[in-house]
């Protein structure tokens, strides 16, 4: 008797990951926020299936639920994404890209990536100089207006925003998040043109000024390039918002 309540426990359990698994999956390239009507129509669960599901979806952070009853994909989500990316060793192909730059052009180099509203250093490799800004692997920054936060905002979007069509790259800041530091910025793309995050150089904004950073911009525009081939992305012409 114990043994066939465990079975019906365990078979109940396996019927309710696949219907979370369901869920999530109903989630399509371009949303925003979905109705739970829609969701219902996605996945033919019953919207108090779906109301169950959604709350301990949100409790682990795979799903917001909005003021307005809609729901988007959390921030978990891209977590694992990331590691999904990781297990495919992109790093081998980003960490090579930033060394060069970095002996290039003697600024710090980082891969940066959007994490809800904060941007996250991905990967960095130091400048040389003793003077430089201190931000780790790991570390989570603002989405402020830095050129780094820009490229994110603008060619992470989903649906593109229309700006990414004519936004000339790389971008160039100085003391947006701090008064000390200046930064500049490019898209690097994956596989279908996909996003995959900003590539960036950042220094003190007395030895990177703006004319040090149009000095820096073909060796940051080629580097982005190759990087975006060696991803299986196709990295855009100067009619495709580079320059």
């Amino acid at each position: 008797m114990t043994t066939q309540i465990r079975s019906k426990a365990s078979l109940e359990g396996v019927a309710s990951a696949g219907r979370a698994l369901t869920l999530l999956s109903a989630f399509r390239r371009g949303d925003d926020a979905v109705t739970l009507a829609e969701l219902t129509a996605r996945t033919g669960l019953v919207k108090t299936t779906i109301m169950r599901l959604a709350i301990s979806l949100e409790e682990h952070g795979y799903l917001i639920r909005l003021p307005d009853g809609s729901y988007r994909l959390g921030a978990e989500l891209f977590r694992l994404g990331s590691v999904y990316q990781q297990s495919f060793r992109v790093e081998a192909h980003v960490m090579p890209a930033l060394e060069r730059l970095v002996a290039e052009t003697s600024e710090s180099a980082s891969f940066y990536v959007r994490s809800g509203e904060h941007r996250l250093c991905l990967y960095r490799v130091d400048s040389p100089h003793r003077l430089r800004l201190h931000v780790r692997q790991g570390d989570m920054l603002p989405m402020d207006n830095s050129a780094i936060a820009q490229v994110l905002r603008i060619f992470g979007a989903v649906p593109l925003l229309p700006e990414a069509s004519t936004t000339r790259v790389p971008l160039y800041t100085g003391g947006e998040r701090d008064p000390h530091v200046a930064g500049m910025a490019t898209p690097v793309f994956g596989p279908g043109e996909t996003f995959a995050g900003a590539l960036c150089l950042t220094g003190p904004v007395t030895r990177l000024t703006r004319d040090a950073a149009d000095k820096a911009s073909p060796s940051l525009l080629s580097v982005a390039a190759d990087l975006t081939r060696s991803l299986g992305g196709t990295f855009p012409g100067p009619g495709g918002g580079a320059a």
